[in-house]
């Protein structure tokens, strides 16, 4: 799931006090769209033996308005750029582009499309809301995937054979995913603070000190605004220093409907709460800080820790990652800051959601085979 800001209403902005901005940018998922013609949805055929071996592949990413991987791809290999996704269940590349970064289907031996009546096109209906359809003149398989930013991709199914294959990485529960295709059982993040670097591992036994675990959340029913691929853990609180918001627990729990779902994604920047809880969250903050948002010039002032209570862990977002300096902005003689915090009611989002921004210092796991997410404060430029 990436999100896109392009509303005063989604993030309120710090200038003094609080005040409204429209920032200037884009997901890196939109800006790529909005360059290439043609989307290219991934499968992958051949796994790799290593994929599953004693140690996990270990990648390095960067990040700023997403995580960013480098990847190869097809045969031969192809170095390109892809998104880390954990809000995804759909992996795919842009490709037939005359762009340098684009990936060229047409050098690469692994590569095939998929025709309309294959299994792989039949699949996948299980895993999209808009099923896949034909395209009557190439025959081929074609899909269209939306996203909550708006945005859309859309394009023929291929195949590949090559054991390094990957495009921008679906990394949820879903049977196109590229964990679920790789039958990877484990994978672990770390986004640095300190800098725009952060560690992928990927397989294998992947070994962090300290984690605490929480349960995904799991439904027996489908219900119409749950994500069953989604990972979904359970907010029961939040805290702002060491005062809990006085937040009703049914604020976090579900509804009939399966709506107010709390996930991970690691393809949205920022975190976003549902109406009730944002307005206790922004007001907490504000009150915390009321006496400070005019000065901005005392050297030792560090805004207050804001922790969301998770069942059986907690992920505390420290206060240099509480605003967000805007870019080349300012009025009058003040730079101007964004909460980094926005209101899932005005995207429209019928969910919580932790987006990497409030990831980053921490050590996150994603175990699928024992349906957990375990949660590590750490130094992510240290050696496990």
């Amino acid at each position: 799931m990436a999100l896109s800001f392009s509303s005063s209403l989604l993030l309120p902005c710090m200038l003094l006090i609080l005040q409204s901005f429209t920032p200037d940018y884009t997901t890196a998922l939109t800006h790529k769209i909005n360059h290439f013609p043609t989307i290219l949805p991934l499968r992958i055929s051949k796994i790799s033996s290593s994929a599953n071996s004693e140690q996990p592949k270990k990648l390095l990413f960067h990040h700023n308005v997403s995580l960013v991987v480098s990847l190869s791809v097809g045969s031969p290999p192809q170095d390109l750029s892809m998104v880390l996704d954990t809000g995804s269940k759909l992996s795919w590349l842009v490709c037939n582009s005359n762009h340098p970064k684009c990936f060229k289907s047409t050098s690469s031996r692994t590569y095939r499309t998929i025709p309309c009546k294959s299994s792989s096109c039949q699949i996948q209906e299980q895993d999209l809301p808009i099923p896949p359809d034909c395209d009557q003149r190439t025959k081929m398989c074609h899909m269209s995937v939306s996203y909550a930013d708006t945005s859309t991709s859309s394009g023929s199914t291929f195949d590949s054979t090559s054991a390094s294959t990957t495009g921008l990485l679906g990394m949820n529960r879903g049977t196109l995913s590229f964990i679920i295709q790789s039958r990877i059982h484990k994978f672990a993040y770390c986004i640095s603070d300190r800098d725009n670097s952060g560690i992928l591992l990927l397989g294998g036994n992947v070994s962090i000190p300290s984690l605490n675990y929480t349960p995904l959340v799991e439904i027996s029913r489908p219900l119409p605004y749950f994500d069953r691929l989604a990972y979904s853990v359970q907010i029961e609180g939040i805290r702002v220093s060491n005062v809990a918001l006085p937040i009703p627990k049914s604020v976090f729990l579900l509804d009939h409907t399966g709506a107010g779902q709390t996930m991970l994604d690691s393809g949205t920047q920022f975190t976003f709460s549902l109406g009730k809880a944002y307005s206790a969250l922004k007001e907490g903050f504000l009150q915390q800080t009321k006496n400070i948002l005019t000065e901005l010039k005392e050297p030792n002032f560090m805004f207050q820790e804001v922790t969301l209570i998770l069942k059986g862990v907690e992920v505390t977002v420290t206060s240099n990652l509480l605003l967000y300096r805007v870019p080349g902005e300012v009025r009058g003689n003040n730079t101007v800051w964004c909460f980094t915090f926005g209101n899932s009611d005005l995207v429209p989002l019928s969910a919580f959601v932790i987006g990497h921004h409030h990831q980053q210092k921490t050590w996150v796991e994603y175990d699928l085979r024992n349906n957990r997410i375990g949660i590590a404060r750490a130094r992510c430029d240290q050696e496990l």
